[in-house]
């Protein structure tokens, strides 16, 4: 009996599969994990997350291999894996798309489409290049948070409207809220710039306006995570 051959105990793959689904799935995956690191956006990137896409391919792939074609060895699999439960939201949803092309990778190399999984990779990959060099769907105008602090006998309900007229598109108040103390009362509003080198100006303004009180712009939330 050979003994670095499987196929005398499971009859359905050898060694060299093995090793062959191993280290290709590994190579994509590492791949698709550098695809995510130079094309993400933000504050929320952690290497642990791209480590999870390696793996996540690496074991998908293995878990094909031992499904294979037998229906029950899928629904005891499926019972099995029911019982994990993750407690780590999913922070952006990109990141969903990078797990599920990870996990596609992996289920063609460990169901041997090895040349499907290889140009599957490197065109999906040059897709997600593409779409984010170009910067794709991007508006053009996004919104922002103005949050302002004024007084509490200072009337607010028309106060900053010649303002807004000048300098944004949109503007919608969303809250109403007063501090611990009492003395003020925080407003945030929905806003929409009409340019951005006006800011500094706007703000100059609505603080002229508030009385020299607390205001603070969230000028990137809709293209960066917080």
């Amino acid at each position: 009996m050979n003994i670095f051959n499987i196929q005398d105990l499971t009859g359905e793959f050898s060694v060299m599969d093995v090793v062959l689904v191993l280290v290709l799935s590994f190579l994509l995956s590492a791949f698709i994990g550098w695809i995510y690191k130079i094309t993400h956006r933000g504050t929320s990137y952690t290497q642990s997350f791209v480590f999870t896409l390696v793996l996540n391919g690496m074991v998908v792939a293995m878990v094909m291999m031992v499904v294979g074609s037998n229906i029950a060895r899928a629904f005891s699999l499926v019972g099995a894996l029911s019982i994990i439960r993750f407690r780590n939201a999913v922070k952006e949803t990109r990141d969903v798309g990078f797990i599920f092309f990870t996990m596609a990778i992996g289920m063609a190399i460990g169901t041997k489409f090895y040349l499907l999984a290889i140009i599957a990779a490197v065109v999906i990959s040059l897709v997600i290049l593409m779409m984010t060099r170009m910067n794709w769907f991007a508006r053009e105008m996004s919104n922002q948070i103005l949050r302002v602090q004024v007084p509490n006998d200072l009337p607010f309900d028309h106060l900053f409207d010649h303002v807004f007229l000048k300098y944004t598109s949109i503007s919608e108040l969303i809250s109403v809220d007063s501090d611990r103390s009492g003395a003020f009362t925080e407003l945030i509003y929905s806003i929409g710039m009409k340019k951005s080198n006006q800011i500094q100006d706007f703000i100059t303004e609505v603080k002229r306006l508030n009385g020299g009180n607390k205001v603070s712009l969230i000028a990137g939330y809709n293209s960066t995570d917080l």
